[in-house]
């Protein structure tokens, strides 16, 4: 059965997630024990949710809103292309509502949610569609993250169809490897030469004193990648900064053997 609507707001809870060592647990006993208290006494709770005591690779330890279950469900919807995933990353909402619009009634009057990849077909919100289509840079990032940390948690042996029906299964990391390379693909020449987020802008994909000069956009059209709203949103936007580096430097091999946070950290404090 479909949900109602198919938002972010179905995907937010991957950001919800946190991986201890075995060894941290051991060093807050109050912690452990309440873990394992609500672990006995909700029963109910736990058949949705994750085991905190569980182990996974390396003897690691995730608290998450989600079981492995429920984790399979939610990337099976966000790895459709014909829902969440698009060329250049995740959108903020379905594709499906495309030609399924969302409809409901409050008063006497109707209402309607539809998929709209760019600017909104309304003035509402100043005719910015904001979360209604398009790709943002920011969430992606985190969508990204919480799949690394989840790796150092399930490891190889868990893998999903990426994309959804394509028969190419891939494990967590590869995943957010798959979704960190499509953002990438926004600011880059493809086979014509021309770079997504500069959309049908020929003066910025062909003029030789422009075409180099990338602009950082406020949100992506959900399609195509083309740049949409405010072009100078460096400061979420130049996140794709690290969807690139992290591509190189972090060995997943690496992040199975000491933690996804532990590594990370390294790599941080090196610059």
């Amino acid at each position: 059965m479909r949900l109602k609507v198919h938002s972010l707001v179905g995907l937010i809870p991957l950001f919800a997630t946190a991986i201890f060592s075995g060894e941290v647990l051991e060093k807050l006993p109050t912690f452990r024990e309440r873990a394992g208290y609500f672990a006995r006494h909700k029963t109910d709770l736990m058949t949705q949710i994750n085991h905190p005591l569980e182990k996974g690779v390396g003897g690691r330890h995730l608290f998450a809103p989600f079981n492995a279950k429920k984790l399979r469900r939610i990337l099976q919807r966000m790895l459709d292309e014909s829902e969440f995933l698009s060329p250049c990353g995740i959108r903020a909402l379905s594709r499906y509502h495309a030609e399924h619009p969302y409809v409901f009634s409050i008063k006497g009057g109707s209402y309607r949610v539809d998929y709209e990849p760019a600017e909104s077909s309304t003035g509402l919100f100043g005719g910015n569609s904001n979360w209604r289509g398009p790709i943002w840079m920011p969430v992606n990032a985190l969508l990204v993250q919480s799949l690394r940390k989840l790796y150092s948690y399930y490891g190889n042996d868990f893998k999903v169809e990426c994309p959804t029906g394509s028969g190419h299964w891939m494990n967590l990391w590869e995943v957010a490897d798959e979704i960190a390379r499509r953002l990438c693909r926004i600011f880059l020449r493809g086979e014509h030469g021309t770079r997504p987020v500069y959309g049908g802008s020929e003066k910025f994909q062909r003029d030789p004193y422009w075409r180099d000069l990338i602009l950082f956009y406020e949100y992506f059209h959900g399609d195509n990648g083309a740049g949409i709203g405010a072009s100078h949103q460096t400061g979420w936007t130049g996140l794709v900064a690290w969807s690139i580096k992290s591509r190189a430097v972090l060995d997943p091999a690496e992040v199975l053997e000491n933690g996804f946070d532990s590594v990370a950290m390294k790599i941080v404090r090196s610059y």
